[in-house]
């Protein structure tokens, strides 16, 4: 399947008008049947932001998200197809990939034709607003005891278009400053719901690491007139000791001064901002690097590893010009058996002390044997 084979999103709505959109394999044909739950008005339902005068940080307060669905039996997962639309948030007797409106979100309100500009903060007063943008959850697969790790090349890439579809839509919505797709995997990391998915947040405002990002990235085109990320990746392709995986299109590797105790970035050899500006090429091999790491992180021990997956992506706004879209992996656990806490120096001052060299992860991560057997050409199983 290619960008140009994708066929558009079926566009449905649910019983409290949320959207949700059924993104299909080839041969497949999304069928979603009435939302027939008595889900409440959502009337009211609102978050703000507010601005931390000590950071210059903005935070969201989002109080109804105390409600969301925690830790719910199999037989009652919100994301499992519902034949008859009485019983989950996908009304369909099956699907391949869908995205809708969280019922529980940090940031809401972002549409088409809508006008927020976030206020200037100010110094000597506290400053709060509206908490507008848009909170999406993607499921990978209708099946429920699936990972992102297990699905075919062709099912991986269909989840990569829809989170290109969603960048695009999403930064094309006044006030959006940011698309964050990302995946929480495992409960060692906090996931309240097994069903393999992830979420899509449109901030009104860059995040704190992407600003922290970008400021070191505008510092070193001062310094040296080149790109900082595109200077690490291809630092990392030379010295080559911490390259995970890769090819002619995309590299894989433990960053030099890894935080976390499994830690592994991809990026697109070129630069780009965002998933919506790779070619075809690009993204199959992307996903095949991506498909790659994750079955590497499932062979380090006896059971899956908990990981959380950032695509850090930014706009075309020159304020983001040095901004390199990659993808960053992490994981808590720092042995068969134990994990990484974030605990004072971590929690409380953002100062990292890892218990594993970026190194011997990354020689380990090479090492381990693929636990699903080869891909063939295609990149299928």
């Amino acid at each position: 399947m290619t960008g140009a084979d994708a066929a558009p999103p079926v566009h449905a709505t649910l019983a409290d008008g949320r959207e949700i959109l059924f993104f299909a394999l080839p041969g497949h044909r999304p069928d979603p049947v009435p939302d027939v739950r008595p889900l409440p008005d959502r009337a009211g339902l609102a978050s703000e932001v507010r601005f931390d005068r000590a950071t210059g940080d903005w935070v969201a307060v989002a109080a109804l998200r105390q409600d969301r669905t925690y830790k719910p039996p199999a037989d009652q997962c919100p994301l499992c197809p519902s034949a008859t639309g009485a019983v989950s948030e996908v009304p369909a007797a099956d699907y391949d990939v869908v995205v809708f409106e969280n019922r529980f979100p940090s940031l809401s309100g972002a549409a088409a034709g809508s006008d927020f500009v976030l206020p200037q903060p100010l110094d000597d007063v506290p400053t709060a607003a509206e908490g507008y943008g848009r909170c999406e959850v993607i499921s990978f697969s209708s099946d429920h005891d699936a990972s992102f790790a297990s699905l075919s090349h062709a099912h991986a890439r269909l989840v990569v278009e829809a989170w290109r579809h969603r960048t695009r839509s999403l930064l094309a919505l006044p006030g959006v400053a940011q698309v964050f797709c990302f995946e929480n995997r495992g409960e060692d990391i906090g996931v309240t719901l097994t069903h393999p998915h992830g979420q899509i947040y449109a901030y009104p405002y860059l995040t704190p690491r992407t600003r922290s990002m970008l400021d070191r990235a505008d510092a070193h085109r001062r310094d040296h007139d080149t790109n900082l990320f595109a200077d690490i990746v291809a630092s990392e392709r030379t010295e080559n000791s911490r390259v995970v995986a890769g090819d002619e299109l995309t590299t894989a590797f433990v960053p030099f001064a890894a935080r976390w105790p499994v830690e592994v970035h991809i990026y697109p050899n070129r630069k780009v901002h965002n998933l919506t500006d790779l070619d075809d090429d690009e993204i199959d091999s992307l996903t095949a690097v991506y498909l790659d790491v994750l079955t590497r992180f499932d062979a380090l021990h006896p059971t899956p590893l908990p990981y959380i997956s950032a695509l850090h992506q930014y706009s075309s706004d020159p304020a983001q010009r040095e901004g390199y879209f990659h993808i960053e992996l992490m994981s808590v656990r720092r042995s068969a058996t134990k994990l990484k806490f974030l605990a004072g120096s971590e929690s409380a001052m953002d100062a990292f002390i890892t218990d594993v060299t970026p190194e011997s992860i990354a020689a380990r991560l090479r090492d381990v044997a693929d636990a699903t057997g080869e891909r063939d050409a295609a990149g299928e199983r």
